[in-house]
């Protein structure tokens, strides 16, 4: 693309780099006439829940995809790491350690089991929890890490599990974010005890809602069967739920105590299909971000989230970049992202909010639920913890946008790299 990058920006009126009424983002989510056949043939056939054979065949294609032995479908992400901690036998006084740079969902489901999450910092190169922080918060109550996949990295999980390894912790992965990335040849959520993941709508897998938990633990998997289905243990094998006359299967010496969790045959037909094109997805992804990312290197100021050499494969939910404020005039972060998003027609966002500062994530405005002592009532105070890290990369550094926009060519990759040149040559302009 030939631009004049002396132009005014288009924040300030000028014509942006990428007009999207004419040359519009990749969709998203991605559906076609699969998905139609597949959800009206459901509707027809009567079974629309409840171990339907599509949700069956999803959960032993999501168990084979991500190499574990079993694959259990629940009602969003946010269960799935609530159920995984109860399987893990974690409550009341338990400490669970998890980076303070996440949505606030993985720490507010430690407050559901009535443990202590414990916040972390994080690494500023990757922006995933920091192991050496990890080793500091260890206490003797400490019961499990819930390391989170965050954006387009993974944590560091030859680290993590050596720590879990040395204080008999149970390591929680949660990868909201990472559906089919690879450390080291292993698939996210095959690396710890349990793998918790997000079929919510802006999800790189989705129908919607929905959510789903890996393990390749026979003990594991058959808790959290049973607390994602009213505490019934998993049915035997052979059990034919489309028998009307097969009754349900109750082992009465083996109840939970849980709920309904459990997700509809409509959501089931859906991610079969998108589990398919998952694969292709996450290559044209990844070579567009590291397509995208060999341009920006190249410009001031802008510097690329750190792809470890161990991630042998990627996955990225959201493309993110760090951005240095001083080779841009001292142009703030936000002012950057307001133009940025500007000249391309689509939402450039911070990072999450740390979550000791974050308003989604007050555990103290619930005290009927909360309050079960003095001791946990102030323990349970996020402003307690200090989180530079996450302070400066949120605040300052933390360029995001969503996953569709690697769904586009390798010229798109050019425009947006374009729009940030742009914006370093008229930050003067920006600033006034």
């Amino acid at each position: 693309m030939n631009y004049n990058f002396s132009d005014k920006p288009a924040v300030l009126g000028g014509t942006p780099v990428r007009d999207t009424r004419t040359m519009p983002w990749p969709e998203w989510p991605v559906w076609d006439e699969n998905e139609e056949k597949a959800l009206i043939k459901t509707l027809r056939s009567g079974i629309w829940s409840y171990n339907g054979p599509l949700e069956n065949q999803f959960n032993k294609m999501f168990a084979d995809y991500n190499g574990t032995e079993y694959a259990l479908s629940a009602a969003n992400g946010t269960v799935t790491l609530q159920l995984a901690l109860e399987a893990c036998g974690i409550g009341l006084g338990d400490e669970v350690i998890l980076p303070g740079l996440t949505w606030q969902a993985t720490a507010a489901t430690v407050l559901d089991v009535n443990a202590l999450p414990v916040l972390a910092d994080v690494c500023e190169d990757t922006w995933c929890i920091d192991p050496e922080k990890i080793r500091e918060a260890i206490s003797p109550r400490t019961k499990a890490i819930i390391p989170v996949h965050l954006y387009g990295s993974f944590a560091d999980m030859d680290e993590i599990m050596k720590i879990a390894g040395e204080h008999g912790l149970f390591v929680i992965e949660d990868c909201a974010h990472k559906h089919g990335g690879e450390w080291k040849g292993k698939k996210a959520g095959s690396i710890g005890d349990i793998g918790s993941f997000s079929f919510q709508l802006s999800k790189l897998l989705t129908a919607g809602e929905g959510g789903a938990l890996t393990t390749s633990s026979f003990s594991l998997y058959e808790k959290l069967d049973a607390l994602r289905n009213c505490g019934r243990r998993p049915e035997p094998a052979g059990f034919d739920k489309t028998d009307k006359g097969a009754g349900f299967y109750f082992d009465a010496g083996n109840f939970l105590q849980s709920g309904n969790y459990r997700i509809t045959e409509f959501q089931a037909a859906i991610l079969i299909e998108g589990l398919r094109r998952l694969p292709e997805q996450n290559k044209r992804r990844e070579e567009n971000a590291l397509y995208l990312n060999s341009l920006l290197e190249k410009l001031p100021g802008i510097k690329p989230v750190k792809r470890d050499e161990r991630q042998t494969a990627g996955a990225y939910y959201n493309f993110a970049f760090r951005y240095n404020s001083k080779a841009f005039s001292d142009l703030p972060a936000e002012k950057f992202r307001q133009a940025l998003s500007a000249e391309l027609g689509i939402e450039i966002a911070a990072s999450y909010i740390p979550l000791n500062k974050c308003s989604l994530y007050a555990p103290c405005t619930k005290a009927p639920r909360h309050r079960l002592s003095e001791e946990y009532w102030k323990a349970i105070d996020p402003s307690r913890f200090d989180l530079p890290v996450c302070d400066r990369i949120h605040s300052g550094e933390s360029v995001c946008v969503h996953h569709k926009v690697l769904m586009g060519t390798r010229k798109d990759m050019e425009m947006f790299a374009d729009a940030v040149r742009k914006i370093y040559e008229n930050a003067v302009k920006l600033l006034a």
